[in-house]
């Protein structure tokens, strides 16, 4: 059974589609654009979106009752590829403040254009244990 996973914590979907869906045995995320759901802002700099962007995804994680640890799966989509070290800085810092023992696989692409123009999306999957 699917359940719809929803939380304040995150930005609303800007569409037609959810923060992300609990299958069970596994969740999986839409794309965390670095919209701060608390003030709808965007900052300029790629290195908070990409904070914002990690910290969106964890709070849709936790709503299924999983934490940054069960993240197994990670896509990173950067409007510019020239940003991939400073997203790589962050993204690092991230997982070892949650004491992560090994990063999950991660993609990481360059695209055209991302919703509301953001240098950064980032979806997960986690699984539950």
């Amino acid at each position: 059974m699917t359940k719809v996973l929803h939380t304040e914590s995150a930005p609303a979907a800007i569409g037609p589609y959810v923060q992300g869906v609990d299958l069970g045995g596994m969740v999986m995320t839409s794309g965390q654009i670095p919209v701060n759901p608390a003030t709808g802002e965007v900052s300029e700099d790629i290195a908070e979106q990409a904070r914002q962007s990690l910290e969106n995804v964890k709070a849709v994680v936790e709503s299924s009752g999983l934490s940054v640890t069960d993240i197994v799966k990670m896509t990173v989509f950067v409007k510019d590829l020239n940003d991939f070290g400073t997203v790589n800085e962050v993204y690092g810092k991230f997982f070892d403040e949650h004491k992560v023992a090994n990063y999950p696989a991660r993609s990481c692409v360059e695209v055209a254009r991302l919703p509301k123009d953001v240098g950064i999306e980032i979806e997960a999957i986690a699984v539950r244990k």
